[in-house]
């Protein structure tokens, strides 16, 4: 037997060893590749994000209507409620900021199918059975996270910043609310970003649960911890405001129990399959 033997004529490799060996590839092939993986997905992002600008005005007006509707609700004076801008490109700014945010959130699919496209040689039949869902699932979750900032987060934190404002008169000074274009934008940018990441806790759990570096034991028992590091997160990514702290913790924590259940069932099937291959052996 020569060492050039071919894998299929050897009869101590399996079928997934010689997929592996049939896809391996020297390094400046896979620098290759990563590279017009990397131009594609840039391309991609750029397309979008050139897209989302002529948009972008009625998008923002989008992203307005929580705190528009809650200041309508509390019966302002004002026949229309107004945001403010001081620097002269200040609007401009904005645009290309949310223009980007938005092309990330329309490229996405094309980026993650780069991504595992570039990884998926490197992984077994069943290894890629296995990845799929996740790569399905971390999307649909960040997108569940960005609804729930503008259908529940939005309208509590509009409400609790417009109920400080106070009429004047008598000897009483009026306090107005004179919110900037750019700072809500980043308000919004930022408790998003904050519930989109955390809402990929069943994902990376999942994850590790399937790769066996976690197991439903150890994060039953980690309950505690989690509590712990879920409430720091909270602090960390949301505003200085209780509500939004809390807001993003108690989902946060359902997740986690959804990803214990998920680990549960990952290793039920895992047992299973271990004692129908073993039925087979036998």
């Amino acid at each position: 037997m020569t060492e050039d033997m071919r894998a299929d004529e050897r009869p101590d490799i399996t079928d997934d060893d010689s997929e592996m060996e049939s896809s391996r590839a020297p390094l400046l092939d896979h620098l290759i590749e990563l590279r017009s993986r990397l131009i594609w997905s840039i391309v991609a992002l750029a397309v979008a994000s050139i897209g989302c600008f002529f948009i972008a005005r009625p998008l923002y007006n989008v992203l307005l209507g929580p705190l528009v509707v809650v200041a309508e609700e509390l019966d302002r004076q004002d026949t229309t409620f107004e945001l403010i801008y001081t620097a002269p490109l200040e609007v401009f700014f904005v645009q290309l900021k949310l223009a980007l945010f938005a092309g990330i959130f329309v490229a996405f699919p094309i980026i993650g199918w780069q991504m595992y496209s570039f990884v998926a040689p490197g992984l077994y039949k069943r290894e890629k059975g296995a990845v799929l869902p996740f790569l399905i699932a971390a999307p649909v979750l960040f997108v569940i996270g960005a609804v729930f900032v503008y259908f529940v987060m939005l309208p509590l934190i509009s409400r609790f910043a417009l109920s400080f404002e106070q009429l004047g008169g008598d000897g009483i000074a009026a306090i107005t609310p004179q919110i900037k274009v750019s700072e809500y934008l980043s308000l919004v940018m930022a408790l998003m970003l904050a519930f989109g990441l955390s809402f990929q806790l069943p994902v990376i759990l999942s994850l590790l649960g399937r790769a066996g570096i976690l197991g439903t034991e150890t994060l039953r028992k980690g309950r505690k911890y989690a509590i712990v590091g879920i409430l720091v997160s909270a602090a960390f990514f949301t505003p200085p405001d209780l509500i939004s702290q809390v807001m993003l913790a108690v989902p946060v924590y359902c997740l986690y129990e959804i990803s214990i259940w998920c680990v549960s069932m990952m290793e039920k099937k895992a047992a299973e399959e271990e004692a129908a291959r073993q039925e087979e052996d036998s």
